[in-house]
Parts: structure tokens; C-alpha cells; sequence
């Protein structure tokens, strides 16, 4: 039979919670007492031993069952009780509630996830910083999924173009997909993958993400980074994860403490603060700024900038002349577009780039640079170093 700690509070009398427990389709083996008093007169018995620490009933069982209520765990409270059982690979579920642990397929070589709190909070660009990093010494594959992927996973071995994305677009297909992102500005291998749905704690309804990290593991490189996808989670078992949430986003809240417990780097762009991830977890957790970087020369050009939200211009070597913030609007953006007059579109590898922005440019003969999302965070370089070591796979 299916082993179960259950959550309970003082504010039931202890008669309703033994009573509770025995209709249980488990055999509970302990139980937490969350806290409350008022219905409780001395030693209280639940017919199952007490543990002093939620985590102290976990190594036994298989699921948590809450009989707790409000006022002793409000919402809150719950999501991060959830978040620590399902950390620990454990369903818990209540009243109108069940949550199941995310699944991580096993993988035979060193690797490392990059995940987010939520879309745009600049994952992708820390995965391009990730990449670049190992290349320096390593050989890297980096697989990523996105909610605009091919329908089978396509490897990016020879660095795309302009040109490429822009045959692709025609062809139907989104060419500003993440990992042709991550393939033009680092130049490293890239294999796309897609998803649909993804679940509070960062499951995907469905994938191919490991048919793509086959197809990784076959080329047999150094170090393999996988690319999350919004608040998605790759799923697949890596040797670190590191955990990137955007200015105005709370990584502590809901089930986003999951995301930090699996997590062993925290990235906190624009934003944030590191003592309440660290009251959550001890892992290191470093603030970082994004700053827009051209792929090629400005040269003092007219230049109009597109993005898909705030991103300074004033350190770029060029007269800019513009600035739309709306790429993942098209109907705003082709309104910019029009009154748009420039020598150098620079363009994130985001939504509309290629099949709106591109298009544009070639129709009017203006060139185009691709723009890299700089990730500026002290100490980023050796934290990561740190998660998977150089030889790591001998």
C-alpha cells in the first residue's frame, strides 16, 4: 500500500483528525502537526507518530496528504509545502488538489538546464552566456525547447543567417524560435525542440525534447546546456539547473519555490532579493542587468532599435533614431515600421523579427543586425564554471 505523511493543524480536534486519517486510502506513517492550538489539550493522539520537520517524514513515503486548513496554512504556506514535497519527488494533494512531481528522463553526459520563472525574463540570453562559456574549452550542444518548435527536433550545426531565417519564415515556420536564436548569436551547435502546455511546476503536456536530447547525446560532446522554454522545465535529469526570473517577479511564490529547491543558481535580472531565495534554499544567487549588444558594428549609424520590451540604447555606437519595444505585437509594430526612417534596423531574434521586421528591411534595402541580450552579473562566469567543471565527463 501506497505509504503517506499527512499535514495536519490544532485548529481540528484530534478526535476529526485520527478519524480523518483512518479513512485514508494509505497507510499514513506519520504525521506534521503545521501549528494552531486552539483545539488542542495536552498530548494530543493522532494514532501516528509525529515528526518535528515536514522533511523529517519524507524519506518513507510516497505522498503528503494536507488536512490542514486555514487560518494555519493559508495559500501561500500551502504552495510552498507543495513546492518542498514535489522537490522531494513526492504527490501531494488535499481536499480539491493533487499535485504530481515533474519527471526528468536520464541523460548519460555532463549537462545543465536553464530555466525561468516565466516568459522574457531573459533565460535565453543567459543560455547563449552559458554556451558561450563552455565553448571557450569544451564542446557544446545546446538543446531547446520553445513553444514555436519544429514538429521533429532540427540540429543547427552551421551557424544560421539572415538569409536562412528569412527562407524559413517563408517557408512557414518561426524563424525567431529560441534555439535559432541561441544559434546565430553563439555560433553553437543547436538543436530546436518543441513543447505545448506547462504545468504549475513546470511540466509540459507534451514534447520532444528527449528525441532531442538523442539526438545530442549521439554527437558526444563535452557538455550539453538545455534551454527551458517560458516557465516550462526541460524534461530531463541534469547534473545543475539554473534558475533565471525578471525584475518585478517573485521566485518564492506559488509553485516558482519548486523551481528554486531543484534549482543550484539563481539568476536575478533587473531586480530582486537574494535573501529570500536564500531563506528558501542556500544556493547562490547572483544580480544581473541585460544591455543590448550589436552583432556587427553600428558605426555611428542612423539606427532604429526593436525589441520585445525596455532595453537601454544610450551605450550604442550609433545615432538612434528610434526605438519600438512592440515585437511581439505585430499590428504596433508594422505602425512603427511605418514611420520608421533608418540606415540599421537592430533587432532581437524574438516574435516578429524576421517575418515582419526582416521583411521590411529587405523591401526598403536596410540592413540588419542582429542584437544579443548581454548578460552583465559579477561573478556569473565562475558560479557557473562551478556547477559542471571542465573534464567533468571523465
Amino acid at each position: 500500500m501506497t505509504r503517506a505523511l499527512v499535514v495536519i493543524d490544532g485548529e481540528h480536534y484530534p478526535p476529526v483528525v485520527r478519524d480523518a486519517i483512518a479513512t485514508l486510502p494509505y497507510e499514513v506513517v506519520g504525521a506534521w502537526l503545521a501549528g494552531g492550538t486552539e483545539k488542542l489539550r495536552g498530548d494530543a493522539d493522532y494514532g501516528v507518530p509525529l515528526v518535528a520537520e515536514v522533511e523529517d517524514g519524507f524519506a518513507d513515503v510516497e505522498v503528503v496528504v494536507d488536512l490542514s486548513d486555514e487560518p494555519v496554512l493559508g495559500p501561500r504556506e500551502r504552495f510552498l509545502l507543495a513546492s518542498r514535497a514535489l522537490a522531494a519527488g513526492l504527490r501531494y494533494e488535499g481536499a480539491d488538489f493533487s499535485f504530481e512531481p515533474p519527471l526528468y528522463a536520464p541523460f548519460p553526459l555532463p549537462s545543465l538546464a536553464v530555466i525561468g520563472t516565466g516568459k522574457r525574463v531573459g533565460k535565453t540570453a543567459v543560455t547563449g552566456h552559458v554556451a558561450r562559456l563552455f565553448a571557450r574549452d569544451r564542446e557544446v550542444v545546446v538543446v531547446a525547447m520553445g513553444r514555436g518548435g519544429p514538429a521533429q527536433p532540427v540540429t543547427a550545426d552551421v551557424q544560421p543567417t539572415l538569409e536562412t531565417l528569412l527562407e524559413l519564415s517563408r517557408a512557414g515556420e518561426h524563424a525567431a524560435s529560441d534555439y535559432l536564436e541561441t544559434a546565430v548569436l553563439t555560433g553553437v551547435v543547436t538543436i530546436g525542440c518543441r513543447r505545448a502546455g506547462g504545468g504549475l511546476a513546470g511540466a509540459v503536456t507534451v514534447s520532444n525534447v528527449l528525441e532531442g536530447a538523442a539526438l545530442a547525446a549521439e554527437r558526444e560532446p563535452d557538455v550539453v546546456v538545455f534551454d527551458g522554454s517560458g516557465a516550462a522545465i526541460p524534461p530531463v535529469e541534469v547534473d545543475a539547473r539554473i534558475l533565471v526570473t525578471g525584475g518585478g517577479q517573485d521566485p518564492t511564490a506559488y509553485l516558482n519555490a519548486y523551481r528554486v529547491l531543484v534549482s543550484d543558481l539563481v539568476v536575478l535580472i533587473g531586480g530582486g532579493d537574494p535573501a529570500r531565495v536564500r531563506a528558501l534554499k542556500d544556493i547562490p544567487v547572483l544580480q544581473a542587468d541585460l544591455r543590448l549588444r550589436p552583432a556587427a558594428p553600428l558605426a555611428g549609424r542612423r539606427v532604429a532599435v526593436f525589441t520585445t520590451g525596455p532595453a537601454p540604447t544610450d551605450h550604442l555606437d550609433a545615432d538612434v533614431v528610434s526605438v519600438s519595444r512592440n515585437l511581439a505585437d505585430r499590428v504596433l509594430l508594422r505602425e512603427d515600421l511605418a514611420g520608421t526612417e533608418a540606415d540599421v534596423y537592430l533587432v532581437e531574434i524574438k516574435a516578429a523579427a524576421i517575418d515582419v521586421v526582416a521583411e521590411a528591411a529587405a523591401e526598403r534595402d536596410v540592413e540588419v543586425i542582429f542584437a544579443d541580450n548581454e548578460v552583465v552579473a559579477p561573478g556569473l562566469d565562475e558560479a557557473v564554471l562551478r556547477l559542471v567543471p571542465a573534464g567533468a565527463r571523465a
